[in-house]
């Protein structure tokens, strides 16, 4: 495989996609700082396919992006293949507002064909090809220049050994029959919305006790305020104040300013400084959260009452045992929130939909409603349907009250017994006296 020279103009990267643009598939990875800041700082792009692979440094000096930013976007003859790709897909959202399409990610692919929940990328090396991969600049600063040796040659092995990994990956998926999963997978890491952050919608990665519509509604307005301060500021969301302190003010709003001295985790110079200001002119504005958008409240104990908890635990257990039964993550498959909710009722759920009720949801409603238990043979844990076991009883039960074959049906008398009765009625007469 060739390996190019760090690119630093856009010249040379126009000539490197125009001939990527011919391929079926691209590997890509890039490497960013995001530690002090809101926005992820892009600082490297790696790319390559079955023959050539390079670097792109996007911080060079009048280096534009647009013809990679195409070939990722705009180019659908050629799949884009990323590791835990999630970030990455993150970066091109914010820089075009469009995600890599198509797109493939290898992490979750080799959860359908085995049971590796969320393999690294390092692990994911040495199960296909063999060697252990070099973590020495995995903590570098890629945002100071000029770039090592070491640096780029580690950097671009991201791709390189991604581009030898993805056509086994895509043979076994093609042999084992599921890349049909995968489909409904992929299309979510396409979806920009998953990538777009909404202030609007903040307040639901917030923890909070209760549903009380005015704690919710000043919740809301307080993580959207916070978002917009983050994202101006170009500071990360925890900056200007952290989850539990947010949840804390919405559940407790102080009356006046100076009364954010007294909140933990506010420094006393909230009491007079703008911020707090901003912060105090939110909560009087904040309404009571509208009842379309509560959250969701769960049908506990209905239909199963307190024993909802123990049924959720025989869901994961199953889980378990099918996971190992067909070798695949069981992450893909469901999560435990999903087997609570069905255990507690509901059924409007993924796991009862599409392939998943096929491969585990049939299975899963069935044990929920008395179908299905489990069973030990030849010391392995298995599910059975009650219908067959209780026929499997049953005809135990008949072969036991048959007579074993090598014996006559009815016995035989003895000689003795049948011989006739040959005393007199004399001697028949004094035995009874």
């Amino acid at each position: 495989m060739k390996i190019h020279d760090l690119i630093t103009t856009t010249a040379e990267l126009e000539q490197l996609c125009e001939r990527l643009a011919k391929s079926e598939f691209v590997t890509i990875d890039t490497e960013f700082m995001r530690e002090n800041t809101y926005w992820p700082e892009l600082c490297l792009v790696q790319i390559a396919n079955e023959e050539e692979a390079a670097a792109i440094d996007p911080l060079a000096d009048g280096i534009d992006l647009a013809p990679l930013l195409d070939l990722m976007c705009e180019n659908e003859d050629v799949l884009k293949v990323f590791h835990a790709g999630g970030q990455d897909v993150e970066i091109i959202v914010n820089m075009t507002g469009k995600t890599p399409h198509p797109i493939f990610d290898t992490q979750i692919a080799m959860m359908a064909i085995s049971q590796s929940e969320q393999i690294g990328y390092a692990n994911l090396v040495e199960s296909w090809l063999g060697f252990t991969v070099d973590k020495g600049a995995r903590f570098t600063d890629w945002s100071r220049r000029p770039l090592t040796d070491r640096q780029i040659e580690y950097a671009i092995g991201d791709v390189t050994h991604l581009s030898k990994i993805f056509p086994m990956i895509l043979k076994k998926l093609i042999k084992t029959d599921r890349g049909g999963w995968l489909n409904a997978e992929m299309e979510k890491l396409a979806d920009p919305s998953n990538y777009i952050t909404d202030p609007s919608m903040a307040w639901r990665r917030i923890r909070s006790q209760g549903r009380n519509p005015q704690v919710l509604g000043r919740l809301k307005a307080l993580a959207a305020w916070r978002e917009g301060e983050a994202q101006h500021k170009n500071i990360p969301r925890g900056r200007i104040m952290r989850d539990e302190t947010l949840a804390d003010i919405a559940s407790h709003p102080p009356r006046k300013q100076a009364d954010l001295a007294k909140v933990r985790g506010l420094s006393g110079a909230w009491r007079d400084n703008d911020i707090g200001d901003r912060l105090m002119s939110v909560l009087e504005k904040a309404q009571p959260l509208d009842k379309s958008e509560m959250p969701e409240k769960m049908k506990r104990g209905a239909p199963l009452g307190k024993e909802g908890a123990l049924v959720a635990d025989l869901l994961k257990l199953l889980l378990k045992i099918r996971a190992r039964e067909i070798d695949v993550a069981a992450r893909l498959l469901t999560k435990a929130d999903e087997m609570e909710a069905l255990a507690a009722g509901l059924r409007d759920l993924p796991i009862l939909k599409g392939w998943r009720y096929d491969v585990f949801g049939r299975d899963a409603l069935e044990l929920v409603e008395g179908r299905l238990a489990f069973a030990v043979r030849d010391g392995k844990l298995l599910m059975t349907h009650i219908d067959d076991m209780h026929a499997s009883m049953e005809e135990g039960l008949a072969e036991d009250k048959e007579p074993a074959s090598n014996e006559p049906a009815t016995k035989e008398p003895d000689s003795a017994d049948s011989a006739p009765d040959e005393s007199t009625d004399a001697e028949q007469e004094h035995a009874s006296q």
